[in-house]
């Protein structure tokens, strides 16, 4: 197993309904011996217990975390940083969900409205041109509203088994751009 550092843990938080066996998600769990969020119900997500779930997890890491998002895990995350702006080193934001969109599914809803403050810690922002939950200029509004910088992908779907995203090797090439930006935060701020 390839080390992607030894001065961070990773939490994995997955989305709307979890990430299953064959989900990326899954497979950089197992590849970077991840913390993974363990929500009661993925299904009918609540914004209370998530954020729970999100704290639990961060408190099972012994190190600074770098919590990797999808879909609506990044608008957990958000919102968390609101409230505790100093748990995470960084976060890996992929395919952002519009819980603001027209028709968003009901379950999504009590995650409006979407966090809009500047996120506390380094970040960045993983879209797809094509994302149906998420249209490209929505997800340049968020990476903008997070300032965090925002890397696109072409006709990638939601970034997900069902757009072909199972190991999704490519990605993993975001995290040590990702990990040097948070190694010189903490540096900068001891």
């Amino acid at each position: 197993m390839t080390r992607f550092a030894d001065d961070f843990d990773f939490i994995i938080q997955p989305g709307w309904k979890g990430s299953g066996a064959d989900h990326w998600q899954s497979h950089w769990q197992q590849r970077l011996d991840a913390i993974r969020v363990d929500n009661a119900n993925w299904e009918q997500p609540d914004l209370e217990s998530w954020l729970q779930g999100l704290e639990q997890a961060l408190l099972r890491a012994s190190k600074p975390a770098i919590v990797i998002a999808h879909s609506l895990g990044c608008i957990t995350v958000a919102h968390y940083a609101r409230r505790h702006p100093d748990r995470i080193a960084a976060a890996l934001l992929v395919a952002p969900a519009d819980v603001e969109r027209p028709f968003v599914p009901r379950e999504l809803m009590p995650f409006a409205p979407l966090p809009r403050q500047p996120l506390p810690f380094v970040s960045q922002v993983v879209a797809s041109d094509n994302d149906p939950f998420c249209k490209a200029a929505r997800a340049a509004r968020l990476a903008g509203y997070w300032q965090s910088p925002l890397t696109w992908l072409q006709q990638a779907g939601h970034i997900n088994v069902a757009s072909g995203h199972t190991h999704w090797e490519d990605g993993l090439a975001l995290l040590p751009p990702l990990l040097q930006r948070a190694r010189a935060r903490r540096q900068a701020a001891a």
